[in-house]
């Protein structure tokens, strides 16, 4: 059994119905190598696929999909600046019969528990059926289906949380597939604002709202960063997620600061442990002091607080 997510994914990908084919890379490295270069893939290739997959001996493949035509020279060049002249000659291309690619990768996943919450797909809705708390995501176009790491550590720091304080105003950053923002709004029963850089993400992520029936609940706004309008206004807020990378977090330290509230907390993911006092110390800066670490499946999960 492998782990799998999809960093950046388009629309432009076809389903099964349809008998085009798609152009592939595909290239097996460490996971430190495959993180950096699936960011790197998913801002060059806005209208391409990245998928990352960890393999059940611990190795990590990453995997570039594009509809049509593969600029394989540029996709080359990208992964030899990121690692050198002998990772590039690892990869490999090819043509692949186009179909639901994603569904049939995620399809052998198992239910994900994470505190309260079970997170399935589609295939397991009957298993879902008793769990207290259920949220069904179909990750085919945006990231966070729960079994990674970073996702699973937010819902169990989130779960931890709120058993001692509700917050009541909550913020997602970087949402993907809505999972977080859809967690807190069924177990808070409060509105939820959910941003992604990403057109496809934040349609995908009010798709699952509705699914999950916390479509009132839930505001999905395409915006770059925390600066919109429409996210200031909602300001300020006692809970931000922001399951990102060290990069964007540092980045994001002093806006995002600018809307927590007074004994408010950010849950911070997508972070190696060795970049988690990295993280730590940009929103130090910004009045927020570390609450509880999370080490789970090799990714590290920060709650961060802020004083009176």
């Amino acid at each position: 059994m492998h782990r799998a997510f999809v960093v950046n994914s388009t629309s432009s990908l076809k389903t099964e119905n349809n008998s085009s084919a798609a152009r592939y890379a595909r290239l097996s490295c460490d996971r430190i190598t495959a993180q950096k270069l699936a960011n790197c893939l998913s801002e060059q290739f806005e209208t391409a696929s990245v998928a990352v997959f960890e393999e059940a001996d611990g190795s990590w493949n990453i995997e570039l999909y594009a509809d049509g035509v593969l600029d394989e020279a540029r996709v080359r060049q990208l992964v030899r600046d990121a690692g050198g002249e002998a990772l590039a000659d690892k990869l490999s291309f090819g043509e692949i019969a186009e179909r639901d690619w994603v569904a049939s990768s995620l399809a052998g996943l198992k239910p994900v528990d994470a505190g309260r919450f079970l997170i399935h797909g589609s295939h397991d809705r009957d298993k879902a059926a008793r769990a207290r708390i259920p949220i069904e995501i179909e990750a085919a176009l945006a990231f966070g289906t729960g079994h990674h790491g970073t996702t699973r550590g937010c819902l169990l720091a989130f779960d931890r949380l709120v058993r001692a304080r509700r917050p009541r105003r909550v913020l997602d950053v970087g949402t993907g597939t809505g999972v977080l923002a859809i967690a807190a709004a069924r177990l808070l029963h409060r509105p939820v604002v959910a941003t992604d850089i990403d057109r496809i993400a934040v349609r995908v992520a009010r798709d699952n709202a509705q699914l999950n029936r916390v479509a009132p609940l839930f505001q999905g706004i395409h915006a770059r960063g925390v600066d919109a309008h429409a996210i200031r206004r909602r300001a300020p807020y006692t809970l931000v997620f922001a399951n990102i990378l060290l990069p964007p977090l540092k980045l994001l330290a002093k806006p995002m600061g600018r809307l927590i509230a007074p004994h408010g907390r950010v849950i911070l993911s997508g972070l190696l442990p060795e970049h988690a006092n990295a993280a730590i110390s940009a929103y130090r800066t910004q009045g927020l002091i570390l609450e509880r670490r999370f080490i789970l499946d090799g990714w590290a999960t920060l709650v961060l607080k802020r004083g009176a």
